[in-house]
């Protein structure tokens, strides 16, 4: 029996996308255009050769038949979340792309890719999408972001479901030299601030005066919110660090692997390679965060919580399935029979050489 009102409807979706104002739909629009160019580079291919003894080795790519997207829409409705994993699936080629979410984002959903929506959130539909119920048909793998009990809900479907990774609270870490202005620091701090409990806004610098100006911006700039009380929340996570020199910026930087790591210096590519935690880099204070967050081309679902020191970001090939496939022909098993029960002998698996041997008896 289904449950009513979680499924979506196709009228729905026409409805909201009819509705779409046009200023939103060509923002949503240039956006996909970015992350579809970007994704495309990152698709990995299928490949063959031959091995030493002549055998046929290789990769098959392909895309995940159905996976499930969990896109936020509690506090803030992400449009740019579904334009950041939808649109990798649908350019890696999945065909069922099931997103769970907010009515708000069903415009956004739809013209990313997403073939099945679900008005459901929170735990509840990660769990939904990873053991399946009469309503929603279970899937292969789950992605997106979200609070920490969406992050443990995904932590503990792990092994029924795949997942992409654990990426929660928005993290922003700045690192700063005199020649920066402490203003558009401020911007970057609060920008990823806004998003409430949980968030963590770090600046690290070695002027005493950027870190007193930014202070101060940050008062300023924080009176402007629209948000003030997830703001007032995210801000008492806020650091304002003085470090010594640029060398003891970056080991900061590189122990706490923040999400995004903005680097305001004057040689901002230098500092950049030295660099080996990040989610995301972003190059000079020409380079907001937010450009990141909403249009630039990589996905914004990046690793959270230290998590950078082992995890790379959403990219599209996270969509594939990897298959390793071998072929022998007499010739290439002839050529490799001394090495496997050689092998077999070793192990104590006899019927593993046996396996390879009975094939060449005549």
């Amino acid at each position: 029996m289904e449950a009513r009102g979680i499924p979506v409807t196709p009228q729905e979706v026409a409805s909201a996308l009819a509705e779409l104002p046009a200023e939103t739909a060509k923002a949503i629009q240039a956006a996909k255009a970015n992350v579809k160019a970007f994704a495309k580079r990152g698709l990995k291919k299928s490949w063959f050769m031959k091995n030493r003894q002549g055998a046929i080795v290789g990769e098959r790519h392909e895309p995940f038949r159905r996976v499930g997207i969990y896109i936020p829409g509690g506090t803030a409705p992400l449009v740019s979340t579904a334009v950041m994993t939808c649109t990798l699936a649908a350019t890696a080629g999945v065909d069922e792309i099931v997103a769970t979410t907010h009515p708000a984002l069903l415009a956004a959903l739809s013209l990313c890719g997403a073939t099945e929506i679900y008005r459901v959130g929170g735990a509840q539909a990660v769990a939904a999408m990873a053991y399946g119920t009469p309503t929603i048909r279970r899937v292969q793998k789950i992605f997106g972001p979200g609070n920490s009990y969406v992050v443990e809900a995904k932590r503990q479907v792990l092994g029924a479901v795949a997942i992409d990774l654990l990426p929660g609270p928005s993290e922003v870490l700045v690192i700063a030299d005199k020649k920066a202005k402490p203003d558009w620091i401020a911007a970057d701090l609060l920008a990823q601030a806004e998003h409430g409990h949980g968030s963590q806004a770090i600046l690290v610098t070695d002027s005493e005066k950027i870190l007193t100006g930014t202070a101060k911006a940050i008062e300023r700039q924080s009176k402007l919110s629209k948000r003030p009380a997830e703001l007032a929340k995210a801000l008492k996570n806020t650091l304002l660090i003085l470090v010594k020199d640029m060398d003891a910026a970056i080991q900061v930087a590189n122990d706490y692997a923040a999400e995004h790591v903005s680097i305001a210096t004057e040689f901002p590519g230098e500092v950049s390679l030295s660099l080996h935690t990040s989610g995301a880099i972003f190059l000079g204070g020409l380079s907001p965060v937010v450009a990141g967050d909403f249009l630039a081309g990589p996905s914004h679902e990046l690793p959270t919580g230290g998590a950078g020191k082992s995890f790379a970001g959403l990219t599209v090939d996270q969509f594939q399935r990897r298959t390793s496939v071998v072929m022998y022909d007499e010739d290439s098993l002839r050529a490799s029979l001394p090495f496997l029960e050689t092998f077999s002998a070793i192990e104590g698996l006899d019927a593993h050489g046996r396996s390879a041997s009975i094939r060449l008896k005549k």
